[in-house]
């Protein structure tokens, strides 16, 4: 733990950033009444939030139509990179309900990669528990990267659900996309996570 004035961080080796992003929700916006934006928003984000609840993540924060969560803190715990993934397509499928009840056609670009993250409060106001590091760059970049409806994760989120399947309950279910180039990242070998199954 680190702390200065107006500076309280804390490494963490091992968690999950997830990232989610509403596509084309400005193209919505200029639809709706701005109380009916909120509304559908809200309930969007309310629906993530019990997820987070379920799974027993930690929220970050909204960003206009971005959610983002994290696994692994403040609490340390091994299967962060399942529960994140887990949320990840119960998101999808949460989004596909609130469509229906709405007769909306919402899709969401959802980015995951697992590593070290410092997170805490910085700043003299407003304060706000954040994450930083190369690990939320590159979550970002998968959400950024990434196409609508789809969930993309780095081959570390891969070779991690791999390797615990022995251990788990369940098998999540991947499509190889390949290398794609991020910008500031070089190359980077990706996949879509599609599915899980006991």
């Amino acid at each position: 733990m680190k702390q200065e004035q107006g500076t309280i961080a804390e490494h963490f080796a091992d968690v999950t950033v997830l990232f989610a992003d509403l596509v084309n929700f400005s193209q919505l916006a200029a639809t709706l009444p701005p109380i009916a934006l909120l509304n559908l928003l809200n309930q969007v984000f309310s629906a993530f939030d019990r997820l987070t609840e379920r799974y027993g993540l930690e929220k970050i924060k909204t960003i206009g139509d971005a959610y983002m969560v994290v696994g692994g803190l403040p609490q340390r715990r091994d299967d962060h990179t399942e529960a994140i993934a887990a949320m990840a397509l119960e998101m999808q499928a949460e989004l596909a309900c609130l469509n229906t009840l709405h007769r909306q056609s919402l899709a969401m670009r959802i980015g995951i990669h697992t590593g070290s993250v410092v997170a805490g409060v910085i700043g003299l106001k407003k304060f706000a528990y954040d994450l930083w590091g190369e690990t939320v760059n590159l979550a970002s970049r998968m959400e950024s990267h990434g196409e609508a409806g789809r969930i993309q994760v780095t081959d570390t989120v891969y070779q991690r659900l791999h390797d615990r399947e022995a251990s788990s309950q369940y098998h999540f279910v991947f499509e190889r996309r390949g290398y794609i180039s991020i910008k500031g990242q070089g190359e980077q070998f990706t996949y879509w996570l599609c599915d899980r199954c006991r």
